[in-house]
């Protein structure tokens, strides 16, 4: 019966999407990016760059009025998620005729999960502080937008930490979360999305007013995915040695509506509180001082073990999504 819904090319049945999904998963644990490929091939994620990048210099005029600027941004948001969108439409028809096209689509989505590449950045991170602050700095600088220089050993590691929080729902949880939803045209708009953010989603003269319409769809888009990743990371406490569920869920419920970000809270709260560290509050960018409130009231002086214990929890979070997935491929 498997077999022959995966073999049948056709999204009518329940089990292929879960297959693909449960494929392209694997792909990523085992071969993450591979960078020798996207030498010869452009990276999905650059090939939105590139647009967002261009639709940007063509619209974003500073001698616009703000409202204009506003609508001008909004444009730019709906034609990436729409071109990106449609074309994940496109490329799901053409490999659904195909005998073992699933295939080829889970190795396209593989290319925008990101589970593998942030264990290995933070792990980096790991070793850099191992030898010393400046080898740490240079690792953390690859994966967080603050000034590297203006960390201590703590805040180089507290700083690895939040990015592997935070990024576990932008780089895992959701895009698994919009392929279940969307297939591969919510995959790759909900990538256009967070591209966007990333690029134009800014408070600063430049952008807050073009940017913002990206800012609020990233907001929307992230906002069960975020929760969702936190409720992961306080059930992963329940396996991983000396971290506390208990203490992971109260730290949640109680600190992540305070954080700046109406999502990154949620898993910062949770690791924060399963590991019994202090993450977010004030942090600099650019030269100036962002205040926040701090995720969890344990130690502020986080440690190369503390950020050994977060890839474990990250690890085990992980895992208990992949198993969510394989059950409800063999439950179908």
């Amino acid at each position: 019966m498997l077999w022959d819904a995966l073999t049948d090319g056709q999204w009518g049945t329940s089990t292929l999407p879960l297959a693909v999904l449960l494929l392209a998963m694997a792909i990523d644990l085992i071969a993450g990016d591979p960078k020798g490929l996207y030498r010869l091939l452009p990276h999905p994620v650059v090939l939105m760059g590139g647009l967002i990048g261009l639709l940007t210099r063509a619209l974003n005029r500073q001698g616009l009025a703000r409202h204009t600027r506003i609508l001008l941004g909004a444009l730019c948001v709906v034609l990436v998620v729409g071109i990106f969108g449609g074309l994940g439409a496109a490329i799901h028809a053409l490999l659904a005729d195909l005998p073992f096209g699933w295939i080829v689509e889970a190795l396209l989505a593989s290319s925008l999960l990101a589970f593998r590449g942030l264990y290995d950045a933070v792990k980096a991170v790991v070793r850099g502080l191992g030898e010393n602050l400046e080898a740490g700095r240079t690792a953390v600088s690859h994966i967080v937008g603050r000034d590297p220089a203006s960390l201590d050993a703590a805040g180089v590691a507290r700083a690895a930490a939040e990015s592997a929080a935070e990024n576990f729902s932008d780089g895992f949880v959701a895009p698994v979360f919009w392929f279940l939803l969307l297939g591969l045209p919510g995959l790759l708009a909900y990538k256009a999305v967070n591209t966007l953010d990333s690029m134009i989603g800014h408070r600063n003269a430049r952008f807050e007013a073009f940017g913002k319409v990206a800012a609020r769809l990233d907001d929307a888009v992230n906002f069960l995915p975020a929760r969702l990743a936190g409720l992961l990371l306080v059930l992963a406490a329940l396996v991983v040695p000396a971290a506390s569920a208990g203490r992971a869920w109260r730290t949640m419920r109680r600190d992540a509506p305070k954080h700046r970000s109406p999502n990154a809270g949620w898993q910062e709260a949770a690791l924060a509180g399963a590991l019994g560290i202090a993450l977010a509050g004030p942090r600099q960018y650019g030269g100036q001082v962002v205040e926040d409130h701090w995720m969890g009231d344990g130690h502020r002086n986080v440690t190369v073990e503390d950020l050994t214990r977060v890839l474990d929890l990250y690890l085990a979070a992980g895992a208990l999504l992949f198993a969510a997935v394989a059950g409800g491929l063999l439950a179908a």
